[in-house]
């Protein structure tokens, strides 16, 4: 097939080696090897098979998914598959489902507020999934704000019980996964009330459902809150609405590790530093920017394999027409998301040497550079969350009208991925912690106190402030010190222009909220320059292969180059370079695009992704699309028949009436 000589044809172009590739993609052999493994062995598996999704009812699919569930669970069991086995081996399910809050939110939660007692009483039953969690938190009318939880728990110390209580319609939990029609308990979150005092939001263990008959105990409404967005996505997903109706449960069901109740009814504290839950969220945040990565890759993986087996105008003297690829303004949109890719994927790595980091530092009772850790992990969720949806939907876009369809793999990956804006804090909130941590940052400058971290550079501020780049010729972008510069200068200049007009302001939280929109994109800038930064470094290390190195190299700087040209308005305005500079980094950024064509191809090659999991018929591996998109098209219900279920009651009638009206 053309499509199948075009790619191979594609790949013998590369300029480096791609198996070398994959392993710093993976991030080590060994890393590479397990996902290699896992993710054959889910596409071996006919269980697994996911290609009638869209067609499927909404009751089908949910089947279908417990169907897959049951049998993963069979699988890590019989294999004994390793905990990182097991991680993997779920992701590349492809398939949204209660194991996911099961594992990533309601054992966490047991293993992080719970006491030793509660471990021990709860986890050997959740690890055995003899129960089955789900995570509470989110309710109708609140989300963001979880100081503004509406759910009571009151204790009544003549029973030594709580009584957990929906106040008001709102106050119905809304939204947890797994919660509507699976998980048999949660852990549920709701203001703690001792003594007619509010003690605000805590967590407890509930259990929602007879382990017998599997229907909600007496006191608890509960069910699935709908149809969401896409087709098939996030629908087998039982997203649930809980509603409490003086339901009690027994005092020692509060997890107690950070503040207990007493058998009289007194709220005590415990001496364990609250900062301690700060180690969880820093690890939830940085799988997702994990998780980032590779949902961008795996779009970019798409939409760059189709454009190269795509040809469209450009034919000379009835030739063969160019492909899309070759085309500047689809080298344009497509490529720095593929840099985005690698970008994501190595702040990802980054952060997960954070979290090592931050969690020792906790165990030592060492929380100095806890408030930074915070603010850059939320700031690099919602980045890399935002920039990932953008991007899935542009690729769908540079596969033109096929990108349309939902066999691209593009529709539904969309609609999975984007709530990850919404999920683990609103990105726009999130955000905003970083920017009030940066004007604290900026507010401490005079004090002498140097930053650390992240911030780092906000210690320089003297010459950041007041240097001009040195940039004199296109070449001079690749000059990783002045790229460095560029952009330490425009995020230090944003985040001072900020501090500066808070004080125009007597109330500072007013400024604040006037000035919203400005610091969102300080908040922004400064996690760019994270990400560009932790790229250069990456670049800095031991990496193998100079054909791999200087592919990463291209990547990094058509990163950083293209953030320069989209975010021009920053670095003219706060007078980080000139338009003459602005212009110098398009030339040099034209001839990245040049230097990267050729190896397009095998750098999503590299993702090592499985035709199963990446479920797109134009970004398979092959390049074989268009009969597989006929075939794709025989198989849709409606061509069960030439002739549709409707045509002798709808169609045949009006045609004949235009008929008869015709002959008169």
């Amino acid at each position: 097939m053309e499509g199948d000589d075009h790619l191979a044809h594609e790949r013998n172009k590369a300029e480096f080696d791609v198996n070398e590739m994959k392993i710093v993609w993976a991030g080590s052999h060994h890393a590479f090897e397990v996902s290699n493994r896992m993710s054959r062995l889910v596409a071996s598996d006919p269980v697994f098979d996911k290609s009638n999704r869209a067609v499927m009812t909404r009751k089908e699919l949910f089947k279908n998914t417990l169907r897959k569930s049951a049998h993963a669970w069979k699988l890590i069991n019989e294999l004994c598959l390793s905990d990182e086995e097991s991680t993997i081996f779920k992701y590349f399910m492809d398939q949204p489902g209660f194991l996911d809050l099961h594992w990533r939110m309601f054992v966490p939660a047991i293993k992080g507020q719970g006491t030793e007692e509660q471990k021990q009483k709860w986890l050997p039953l959740a690890n055995k999934m003899q129960i089955i969690g789900c995570y509470a938190q989110t309710e109708l009318g609140h989300g963001s704000n979880v100081q503004g939880l509406e759910t009571t728990a009151t204790f009544d110390p003549q029973t030594d019980q709580f009584i957990l209580h929906s106040p008001t319609q709102t106050s119905s939990k809304w939204w947890p996964g797994g919660l509507g029609k699976v998980s048999t308990h949660a852990v549920v979150y709701a203001r703690l009330i001792t003594n007619g005092k509010d003690h605000g939001v805590h967590g407890f263990i509930v259990q929602l459902r007879n382990l017998d008959d599997h229907s909600p105990l007496p006191g608890i409404t509960i069910g699935d809150i709908g149809v969401k967005f896409g087709n098939g996505a996030y629908n087998s997903m039982d997203n649930g609405f809980l509603m409490f109706d003086k339901f009690r449960i027994p005092r020692d069901q509060m997890l107690m590790r950070l503040s207990k109740v007493t058998r009289e009814g007194k709220y005590v504290p415990s001496d364990v530093p609250r900062q301690l839950m700060y180690g969880t969220m820093v690890s939830v945040r940085q799988t997702i920017v994990s998780n980032a990565s590779i949902a961008m890759a795996r779009a970019v993986c798409i939409a760059t394999r189709y454009s190269a087996v795509r040809r469209q105008f450009g034919s000379q003297n009835g030739g063969i027409e160019t492909q899309v690829i070759d085309y500047k303004t689809q080298q344009n949109r497509l490529f720095p998301l593929l840099a985005s890719a690698y970008a994501f994927r190595f702040v990802g790595e980054w952060l997960k040497w954070l979290y090592t980091d931050v969690t020792q530092r906790l165990e030592a009772s060492d929380f100095a550079t806890l408030p930074e850790a915070h603010a850059c992990t939320a700031g690099l969720k919602s980045m890399t969350t935002s920039a990932t949806s953008d991007g899935i939907e542009e690729c769908r876009k540079l596969c033109g009208g096929h990108g349309y369809l939902w066999c691209s793999g593009l529709p539904e990956l969309f609609a999975v991925y984007v709530p990850a804006c919404t999920y683990e804090g609103d990105n726009v909130v999130l955000q905003l912690q970083v920017a009030r941590f940066l004007m604290k940052t900026v507010a401490q400058l005079s004090s002498g106190k140097a930053p650390a971290g992240t911030t780092a550079y906000m210690g320089r501020a003297k010459h950041l402030l007041h240097c001009h780049s040195s940039i004199r010729k296109a070449e001079d972008w690749l000059n990783p010190a002045m790229v460095l510069e560029a952009f330490e200068a425009r995020a230090l200049r944003m985040a001072v222009s900020c501090a500066n007009n808070l004080k125009k302001f007597e109330n500072q939280e007013q400024g604040f909220s006037e000035l919203l929109a400005d610091l969102v994109e300080a908040g922004i800038a400064h996690c760019q320059l994270i990400v560009v930064s932790k790229f250069i470094a990456k670049l800095e290390g031991d990496i193998k292969g100079k054909g791999v190195k200087n592919q990463l190299k291209n990547l990094c700087y058509i990163y950083a180059l293209h953030l320069i040209h989209k975010h021009l308005g920053d670095f003219l305005s706060t007078n980080t370079i000139t338009p003459e500079q602005a212009s110098l980094a398009n030339n040099q950024l034209r001839s990245l695009y040049s230097q990267l064509r050729p190896n397009a191809v095998a750098l999503v090659d590299a993702f090592d992704y499985t035709d199963h999991y990446l479920g797109s018929v134009l970004g398979r591996y092959d390049g074989n699309v268009y009969p597989k998109l006929f075939e794709e098209a025989l198989k849709d219900p409606l061509n069960d028949s030439v002739v549709p279920d409707g045509y002798h009651e709808y169609i045949r009638p009006f045609i004949k009436q235009h008929l008869r009206s015709a002959r008169l």
